[in-house]
């Protein structure tokens, strides 16, 4: 904990301050304006630190960051149990919650709810949070289903999230509100289910397309087995440490799941923080070197433009989209001529994605055009952003060589192309050049792109 009675006059922590200060504008204004979804667990909201939190999360908020709270009440749940004499069981570390139950789940996570609330409206003059207006919306955000049976265990009114409504949430964001979500959902029959707040984060932070996902917990991050922290971590290496966690520390082991899953699926930063730590939310946030984990998948792997030794893992690759007819078969001779065409995104040894680029000829009325093409995704990883970081690469290659406008004829993707800012075509308005080559056979759709 950090001494708060220093004084500010004091010169070497004046100084201290500046310093900081100045070094943290870079991350303000790379923060500002970007989707945060901030889980803590019910633990945290009992530590004394956590009106720290609330002070730390206000203070994201006015830098013009859009947050989601994502609160966990298991402590709560159990306090409230035992008041009325009642338990609930386990299995595989997941709450069986029986009717009965359900009332004691509601009353805690309505009073976490109403307590943050709470917090995040004071505004005495002696407070952080003077003179701050903050809007806290919650509400039947997220979509539940029954768990269901499980090992022969019926797991009753527990549930998994069943769905994300993303774009209410981001008219909410839109307007300046922070959302706060508890770890329960609605089904579409109007029943109430307990979730993981762990799952709720997680599928919230993929649903919005959150640039990060934040797990405030108990753990000061990721150890490896001489203790030491991991600052920065792969997903894929997360799956060397959660089944030993999920015996030993289950709840870590949730967020180190929910950390591997949102990374996969497009979330660019996961960080694991300890909710105990005064700051650790600004110092992970606005500082180069943080206080926790980050799990990215973003930093691994570079785009860059193929060579001839990566023509094996190009024709690994791109053989089963072919024999699929979803691509035009390319010979390895061709490959190899055309090697200088292509961007690829490759990880030891093997290629996750790659697309070409094909300068068009034009006549002298045409504008300067080329094509994207053999745009394909290791089926592994086809739920990460790695598609669109490979044409966003083209796109700048293309702008390099004074190009202006792309085409893509596809049979299969074309929503994925819309998604990334291509519209509609025909092939009249192909260059010439490119008109006579066009197979009318696979009778492929055409879209283009002013760049």
């Amino acid at each position: 904990m950090q001494d708060r009675t220093m004084s500010p006059t004091d010169p070497h922590h004046t100084s201290d301050y500046l310093h900081w200060f100045r070094n943290s504008a870079p991350y303000i204004n790379a923060h500002r304006g970007k989707t945060f979804v901030i889980m803590f667990e019910g633990e945290a909201i009992l530590h004394e630190n956590f009106q720290y939190i609330i002070h730390d999360i206000a203070l994201l908020h006015s830098l013009g960051i859009r947050l989601v709270l994502v609160h966990g009440a298991r402590p709560q749940i159990n306090a409230y149990l035992n008041a009325q004499q009642q338990t609930t069981p386990f299995h595989s570390n997941r709450r069986i919650t029986t009717r009965e139950a359900l009332p004691c789940v509601l009353g805690a996570v309505g009073s976490i709810r109403m307590q943050i609330e709470a917090l995040l409206s004071m505004g005495l003059a002696n407070s952080p949070m003077y003179g701050a207006r903050i809007d806290v919306i919650s509400g039947n955000l997220v979509t539940a289903k029954p768990y269901g049976i499980h090992d022969g265990v019926d797991f009753q009114l527990t549930g998994e999230v069943r769905a994300v409504d993303a774009a209410s949430m981001h008219r909410l964001l839109e307007q300046h509100n922070i959302v706060i979500l508890g770890p329960t959902g609605y089904s579409t029959t109007g029943e109430v289910f307990n979730l993981l707040a762990e799952e709720v984060a997680t599928k919230t932070a993929i649903a919005l397309k959150a640039d990060k996902l934040i797990f405030l917990g108990q753990q000061h991050g990721i150890l490896n087995q001489k203790g030491k922290l991991l600052r920065e971590i792969t997903p894929h290496q997360l799956d060397e440490f959660i089944p030993t966690l999920q015996k030993e520390n289950p709840i870590q082991a949730l967020h180190l799941v929910g950390a591997r899953d949102a990374a996969l699926n497009g979330v660019q930063r996961v960080h694991l923080l300890p909710f105990a730590h005064d700051g650790a939310l600004i110092q992970e946030l606005f500082t180069r070197d943080g206080i926790g984990s980050m799990v990215t998948d973003a930093h691994y792997e570079d785009v860059r433009i193929a060579n001839i030794q990566d023509v094996g893992g190009l024709i690994n690759l791109l053989r089963p989209l072919e024999e699929q007819g979803i691509l035009v078969y390319r010979s390895r001779e061709r490959l190899e001529n055309e090697i200088n065409q292509f961007a690829v995104i490759e990880r030891d040894g093997t290629i996750l994605a790659c697309a070409a680029l094909y300068p068009i000829p034009v006549q002298e009325n045409e504008i300067p055009s080329a094509e994207i093409a053999c745009v394909a995704v290791h089926p592994g990883y086809r739920k990460s952003n790695r598609g669109s970081q490979i044409l966003h690469f083209l796109e700048e290659q293309a702008k390099e060589k004074g190009i202006q406008q792309l085409f893509v004829l596809t049979t299969r993707t074309a929503h994925w192309f819309l998604e990334h800012g291509f519209s509609s075509a025909s092939v009249d308005d192909l260059p010439n050049a490119r008109q006579a080559l066009y197979n009318y056979q696979r009778n492929s759709l055409v879209f283009k792109k002013r760049i």
